[in-house]
């Protein structure tokens, strides 16, 4: 009766330890998809929308840079105060430090390295030297990064990957419909 016990109460830590570290993995994964995402899709709709507006190359590409630095900035900074609020309220829910699941600077890091990965690619696409079909090929390079970055969000999170890629690619296109629409019709560079 005593070992049965004894193994019941390692079952349980060993499972709180599996659900502390599936959260502290979710956590993670959710800072640096969605980092990766809106850098690919913010920085993405910036240089395709101005480049719409026909603008030339050189504007694009300040355009592109200011918002991929402005957008990792803003991406960490939210990051580490979103993730201190949920440390704090576990704290104040009564877990001690090794309890807690929130890493604030993790997710930092994390979405902001993502993001400059993920803007990176827009802006390469856009201001490459096919600028015949700039946007053609932005498009292009954008929803195969999508797709990759859905695929790896499912894989990694061990659930359905064509629905995550299906999610990623469709929502972005939508934005990058409206942002390259908004630049055709106003037409006028701003700069």
């Amino acid at each position: 009766m005593l070992a049965k016990q004894k193994l019941d109460r390692q079952n349980v830590v060993m499972a709180k330890n599996a659900e502390q570290q599936l959260g502290i993995k979710l956590n993670w994964l959710r800072a640096a998809v969605l980092g990766a995402n809106d850098g690919i899709v913010s920085v993405a709709g910036v240089v395709i929308g101005v480049a719409a507006a026909g603008t030339d190359s050189q504007t694009v590409l300040v355009a592109g840079v200011a918002a991929l630095v402005a957008g990792a900035i803003s991406m960490g900074g939210g990051e580490y105060v979103s993730v201190s609020s949920q440390r704090d309220a576990e704290i104040s829910f009564g877990r001690n430090k090794h309890q807690i699941t929130a890493r604030p600077w993790a997710a930092a890091w994390s979405s902001l390295v993502a993001f400059i990965a993920g803007a990176s690619l827009p802006l390469i696409a856009i201001t490459g030297p096919w600028q015949g079909i700039s946007i053609q090929a932005t498009i292009a390079s954008v929803v195969f990064a999508l797709a990759l970055t859905g695929w790896w969000a499912g894989w990694a999170g061990k659930t359905s990957i064509p629905r995550s890629i299906l999610r990623n690619v469709s929502i972005s296109a939508i934005t990058m419909g409206i942002s390259y629409g908004i630049g055709s019709v106003l037409g006028v560079t701003v700069l």
